[in-house]
């Protein structure tokens, strides 16, 4: 723990990349091969679960440190942090431990089985065994909330610093389902079996956001474009006689689209699809709402899945008959994915996102002008030539969105930030005007400077009409722009309404309240876009 505690500390002390990367191959080379391994598991998500709850946490650190628990939950704002509060909080430890990672989160794994008493037990014991650099990366990894600053792509570039494996190589072998208890910090990194996990996914490519439209990109011919669909990515994989779907986020979703396991039937084995998954009927997409409804379920019921059916709009071929094709150009893994598709019944749960026509950006502004009426977000430039690299890469994918819905809206509620952010007012519930009434419609908690948060938190803090737990309702004086990409209705909210993705894009300084917009106006904005 030791070690990895150390190397916590030095990538929280550095935003320098350099820095993070010479930390981390360093840990890599020396550290024993199970903590390797279980520090690549926590840097890519696959994380303990929480085996105590934060109250309980609370309640016995505030217990050993000899204070009452008022005092622990004053303070807990002020530092901003749980897991360092406890760290802080505590007495000096009697004891000392040289134990490693791999033994701690064996630890707290085991917490899940033991009753009350014997996960207080364990727990006060650890405390008392670990100095306080220790204990706070301990009560990380018990909250669960473990982060370490670190992205994906930084990890693998010092894996591959650290152990001499191409970094592309390395970014697919941390793809999938595996977990420390699967495997060894050797199969995964020097000898993994390619038939040992027939559903490991692609590292997903990740497009950049164009400010300033695409006459910057040169010669249009070079450029094909498409619909940026507005769903949830995914990549479809045929192999082993078998079909998995995976999201962005390295979440196994097959269960939840059923519909999908027509792959079985109409692709071929050693098929790999990149593409949008869209709630789809009457040859049109459904708004994301109706696709959020099937997120979260395991299993689907048949009323949803005839409200809700869903297809894969597939815009990419990455596998083909068994052979990973990425370093092809897109034109031909296009042409390939077009032929693969192109025997494949209309009816059928997939298909491939067609290309728009263009010769001139003006004439694709004009395409990406419609693109809310068919149910996208803007549209994707894909350079003709590029292989399919992994990771976000500028150069070759840009996503060019259509400009934001707006609405000025008054802020009537107000809640401190978490982490870094605890000692600010971040968190802002907006009303718009319904007659002489105010009424909620949405909340937003980003899009403001550092230095704007700062100005609305003194203002909340002198301002304060009630106090409703860490909620406080505020005099309605400032309107603020809040953009959002999407609108649709809602039974769950006061308003009758719902946006997607909101955030505060403006500060109105300049309109009274009297002026903001009205749950009309959203209404009527509902009817068009929703």
């Amino acid at each position: 723990m030791k070690r990895f505690a150390a190397l916590f500390t030095a990538l929280d002390q550095t935003t320098k990349t350099t820095a993070k990367v010479t930390a981390l191959a360093e840990y890599f080379t020396d550290a024993p091969k199970p903590d390797r391994l279980w520090t690549i598991a926590l840097l890519s998500g696959r994380r303990p679960k929480r085996t105590v709850t934060t109250t309980a946490l609370r309640e016995w650190a505030a217990e050993r440190a000899g204070i009452p628990l008022w005092l622990f939950e004053e303070s807990y704002p002020i530092v901003g942090d749980l897991a360092e509060t406890i760290a802080l909080v505590l007495p000096p430890p009697s004891a000392t431990s040289d134990r490693s990672l791999t033994d701690w989160i064996g630890d707290i794994r085991a917490l899940a089985t033991a009753d009350e008493p014997a996960r207080k037990a364990a727990i006060l014991a650890a405390w008392d065994a670990l100095p306080t650099s220790e204990r706070f990366v301990f009560n990380k990894l018990i909250t669960g909330g473990f982060r370490m600053g670190v992205s994906r792509k930084l990890m693998t570039r010092a894996l591959a610093k650290a152990t001499g494996v191409d970094e592309p190589a390395l970014a697919h072998r941390l793809m999938g389902d595996w977990t420390p208890d699967s495997t060894t910090f050797d199969d995964l990194i020097h000898t993994p079996d390619p038939t040992a996990n027939l559903s490991r996914p692609y590292p997903f490519y990740l497009a950049y956001q164009l400010d300033d439209g695409p006459d910057v990109l040169g010669d249009p011919a070079d450029w094909a474009a498409e619909f940026k669909w507005d769903g949830i990515r995914g990549q479809l994989i045929r192999r082993g006689g078998a079909h998995h779907l995976w999201s962005r986020g390295e979440d196994l979703m097959t269960d939840r689209f059923p519909e999908l396991a027509a792959a079985l039937d109409f692709l071929p084995d050693g098929t790999v699809l990149d593409g949008e998954v869209l709630a789809w009927t009457d040859n049109a997409p459904l708004p994301f709402a109706a696709l959020q409804k099937r997120i979260g379920r395991k299993t689907v019921p048949k009323k949803l899945l005839a409200e809700a059916p869903v297809i894969l709009q597939a815009y990419d071929l990455l596998e083909d008959g068994g052979t990973d094709i990425r370093e092809r150009p897109f034109a031909h893994r296009r042409a390939r994915l077009e032929a693969l598709l192109a025997g494949i019944p209309q009816n059928a749960p997939f298909r491939a996102s067609p290309l728009l026509p263009f010769d001139t950006w003006d004439a694709l502004a004009e395409t990406r002008a419609t693109a809310r009426a068919e149910g996208a977000e803007g549209v994707m430039l894909k350079r003709r030539d590029a292989p399919y690299r992994d990771g976000r890469k500028k150069g070759d994918w840009w996503k060019w969105k259509l400009d934001p819905l707006v609405i000025d809206a008054v802020m009537i509620y107000a809640q401190s930030g978490h982490g870094r952010r605890a000692n600010l007012f971040t968190d802002f519930t907006f009303a718009v005007w319904s007659g002489n009434d105010l009424v909620p419609f949405t909340k937003a908690y980003s899009g403001l400077t550092d230095a704007e948060f700062r100005e609305i938190t003194a203002w909340v803090r002198k301002n304060t009409l009630e106090r409703f737990g860490p909620v406080r309702r505020v005099t309605p004086e400032h309107v603020f722009e809040i953009a959002f990409e999407g609108i649709q209705a809602s039974t769950r909210h006061k308003s009758g309404i719902a946006l997607r993705f909101p955030r505060m894009s403006r500060w109105r300084h300049d309109k009274p309240v009297q002026e903001a917009n009205t749950l009309s106006d959203l209404q009527a904005m509902l009817e068009t876009y929703g």
